[in-house]
């Protein structure tokens, strides 16, 4: 009886450790004199006179689950004066268990990995994380708050330069790291404890577990780290590290005014700088930077009112950048963007002149940052960069020494400050400003913002928000100032989780200059609400359910006949589900709707409105276990709603299939479908809007394809082509009410012009298609070379084509006369050079 009543009692003892306990682990960590040699071995006998760190728990799909004895982890960290090693050992039953694919730095792909993540300041904020595969290749990432002021954003776009190396063994793999104090920041304290935890991903079980234990119901892994204990009298070296670079293009441009123009060869040369001011603060810093070799970007027929945004894909402003992405007041695309008097050049032309040259893009002179963190928990950020004057170039066609500059962009400087302390119960206040100062008689723009993020000290009730103003000088002879302010409380811990929010901006509030901003005159107020299933049971690993909804008015009338009785703009809600089944498939599902709205934006002319009616939709989305050879999945989506009883149907498929770790093929198909959509057609000479009601198709094919002859060395191909056509079926004139009514003077021919309204043709046809093709060889620790090549066809027409690849073939031959066809080749070296292994030669020889 008693050994019953002992035995009852360990198992709730034991449940209660295994399912509810997130106790700190410590680890003490060794101080060496000698060097290892990092070759993956682990034959070094300091290795197995260390405390290890082992005993790794499950986070998914089984939350709190000890690992199993066979496929145990054991992890060594040791250091010396010049960083930190770090050796393990990940077991697998067998050697075909281990799951391993070349698929270059930064790529997680279909690997198993290990990480190492270093909490410096023990902030539970911010921390630095290091992974490794069984292929040796590696990632890294700087983690901190995101925007939202939830923890643990993390940022793959920050890279370091470290070592590493990993042996396939026959039951498991091995590796070893070293991290050089360089490659990361911490304290001046002579004895200093780091918030430090290690994972692991299993692929094929798609186990992912901790040597820390995480709770997923908690919010936030920083919070949940555990302690790496005894760094004694580290110091960092002097970190000066230089990558000059040279680069040539050979490039023809289709669209060239001149056949001199239309074939280039430049060669182009630069530095990047990265030096650290002292124990905290780095100085980074791009001496004419070269972005000819960055990733296209996938250009789309924009159908509505508002600019579109496109990611940032140049490594200067994607590297580093979290303490800039604060407030979400820096949109990085805004340097070196299109000039602001880009599409004022038609005006200057006179009679019998043209446009020979009008620059695209602004140059980039050099762009600069300092970042880092003091012991006391301050971070602070500056970004600086100048762009170059840009001029348009008007030639005559009867006087061919006539020549005319127009300055579409004046010497324009860019400026990100910030100043960040973080808070006892990882909380913390910001302060951000954005400026942009332009030379001359052209305006310049100034945006501020205080933001705050606080949480309890069991981590589980958070509250936060900012205050905002921009202010534009000198604009139309006068100063514009806007003020924008936020506010979002709620639960951040357990099962079930919510929070509410409210969102204000006046009419005046401005941050496009350096920011991104669709409009202004808005109040937003809405709510979350979430809950989870973690344990897996019967078919599912997880189940995650949320319902959200907002309600958006204005805060400044802009209907001139209702005024203050019309201020609704809209509303919605989403009920999502997503689950993740035992064969590790990913199923999601959404239910969409939304109320009758006011569309103030549309009609493209402040004061008028359109009223359009609700919506309902529903869609799923589904993933294939990726750890197969052959993955897959798919999406569909199908809705109506509005004046004209729109229909929309949108389905896409995608699918991976790797041949062997070294060379694999993915192919994304979408295809979208709507009829009876409403949308902005023209204005007429007499000031009336007419809107139509249209039919629009798009389709979207991306190819990528992948090999890679080692872990230092690969080709990459992708391949992009988005169609996109809009056909009008009728012309509606929009009201003073901000109803609709079939036009009793305009109608639309079959050929896309519009009857009694002259050649006005309002049919789109639109056609992008890129590819980009590199090889990349780091043939020394932080050093490639890079060779490119680059094609861009885009074509753009007023008659509808409907056959897909007519489209194709079109736009990829520049056969119209709308066309562009841009071809380039490139070649780049650059070349690593750190002045600590400069140093230490000098002193060999």
């Amino acid at each position: 009886m008693s050994n019953k009543i002992f035995l009852f009692f360990f198992i709730i003892l034991y449940s209660n450790f295994s399912f509810a306990q997130t106790n700190r682990k410590e680890l003490s960590i060794v101080k060496i004199s000698d060097k290892i040699t990092i070759d993956g071995n682990l034959k070094e006998q300091i290795w197995q006179n260390v405390p290890t760190a082992t005993n790794f728990v499950e986070l998914r799909p089984t939350p709190f689950l000890l690992e199993e004895n066979e496929n145990k982890t054991k992890i060594h960290l040791v250091y010396n004066n010049d960083g930190i090693y770090i050796g393990g050992y990940c077991y697998e039953r067998t050697k075909d268990s281990v799951t391993s694919e070349l698929i270059g730095r930064d790529g997680f792909g279909n690997n198993d990995f290990l990480g190492v993540v270093f909490d410096t300041y023990n902030d539970k904020l911010n921390a630095y994380e290091y992974f490794v595969t069984p292929l040796g290749e590696q990632m890294d990432a700087k983690v901190s708050p995101n925007a939202s002021g939830n923890n643990g954003g993390e940022d793959f776009a920050w890279n370091a330069v470290w070592k590493s190396a990993s042996i396939i063994q026959n039951d498991g793999w091995s590796f070893e790291m070293f991290i050089p104090y360089s490659a990361i920041r911490f304290g001046k304290k002579k004895l200093q404890d780091w918030g430090f935890n290690i994972v692991r991903l299993r692929r094929k079980s798609n186990k992912q577990l901790f040597w820390n234990t995480i709770d997923p119901n908690k919010n936030g892994f920083l919070t949940q780290e555990g302690l790496l204990k005894n760094l004694q009298d580290i110091k960092p070296p002097i970190r000066l590290q230089l990558s000059p670079y040279i680069s040539a293009y050979h490039t023809y441009d289709g669209l060239a005014v001149t056949k001199a123009d239309n074939v280039k060869t430049t060669i182009n040369g630069g530095l990047d700088v990265k030096y650290g001011l002292n124990q905290a603060f780095t100085l980074d810093m791009s001496l004419v930077p070269d972005f000819g070799q960055v990733q296209s970007d996938n250009l789309v027929l924009n159908t509505g009112p508002f600019e579109q945004q496109y990611a940032e894909n140049r490594s200067f402003f994607t590297e580093g950048t979290d303490l800039f992405s604060k407030g979400d007041l820096f949109y990085s695309r805004r340097i070196g963007a299109q000039p602001i008097h880009y599409n004022e050049v038609d005006g200057q032309v006179g009679l019998h002149e043209f446009v020979s040259k009008n620059p695209t893009k602004s140059q980039i002179v050099n762009a600069t940052k300092i970042s880092g963190r003091t012991q006391n928990g301050l971070g602070v950020g500056l970004l600086n960069s100048i762009t170059k004057p840009q001029n348009a170039i008007i030639n005559d066609s009867i006087n061919p020494n006539f020549i005319k500059k127009f300055e579409t962009d004046p010497l324009t400087n860019y400026n990100v400050f910030v100043l960040d302390q973080t808070l006892k119960n990882n909380s913390s206040i910001s302060l951000v400003n954005t400026s942009v100062l332009r030379s001359g008689h052209d305006y310049d723009a100034n945006v501020s913002a205080f933001l705050f993020d606080f949480n309890d000290k069991k981590n589980k009730w958070n509250i936060g928000g900012n205050i905002g103003i921009s202010t534009i000088v000198n604009y139309n002879a006068a100063n514009k100032v806007g003020y924008t302010h936020s506010i979002y409380a709620g639960k951040t811990s357990g099962r079930l989780t919510y929070n509410v929010w409210h969102e204000l901006a006046n009419d005046k509030y401005d941050k496009n200059d350096l920011g991104y901003l669709t409009n202004n005159n808005y109040m937003v107020e809405g709510f979350w609400i979430g809950y989870n299933w973690n344990k897996p049971k019967a078919w599912y690993n997880n189940i995650r359910i949320n319902i959200n909804a907002r309600h958006n008015r204005l805060v400044t009338p802009l209907d001139p006949i209702k005024g203050r009785a019309r201020m609704f703009q809209g509303g919605g809600f989403n009920f999502n589900f997503s689950t993740q089944t035992k064969k590790n498939w990913y199923i999601g599902a959404n239910i969409n709707g939304a109320p009758n709205y006011n569309d103030f934006y549309e009609p493209r002319k402040i004061g008028r409105v359109f009223v359009n009616k609700g919506r309902i939709g529903f869609s799923t989305d589904w993933q294939s276990n990726n750890s197969k050879k052959l993955s897959w999945g798919g999406s569909f989506f199908t809705g109506t709603g509005g004046v004209f009883k729109r229909i929309s149907f949108d389905y896409g498929l995608y699918g991976k299939i790797r041949f062997n770790s070294k060379f694999s093929i993915a192919l994304d198909i979408f295809s979208s479908k709507t009829t009876n959509a409403p949308g902005y057609a023209f204005t007429d000479g007499f000031s009336n809007i007419l809107f139509s009601r249209r039919n629009i198709k798009s389709v979207n094919n991306a190819l990528n394809i992948k090999y890679n002859f080692t872990n230092k060395m690969g080709i990459s191909f992708a391949a992009n082509h988005n169609w996109t056509t809009i056909k009008p079926q009728q012309l509606y004139l929009l009201n003073a009410d901000g109803s609709v009514s079939p036009s009793t003077i305009y109608s639309v021919n079959t050929d896309g012009t519009v009857t009694a309204n002259g050649n006005n043709n309002i049919f789109q046809n639109y056609n992008y298609f890129t590819i980009d093709m590199v090889y990349t060889w780091q043939f020394a620790q932080g050093s490639f070379l890079n060779i490119g090549y680059k094609n861009i066809g885009e074509d753009f027409k007023r008659s509808a084509e409907n056959k897909y690849y007519n489209n194709f073939g079109n736009t990829i031959t520049g056969k119209e006369l709308n066309s562009t066809n841009l071809n380039s080749f490139s070649l780049k070296i650059i070349y690593f050079l750190d002045y600590l292994s400069l140093k230490k030669k000098k002193v060999k020889i």
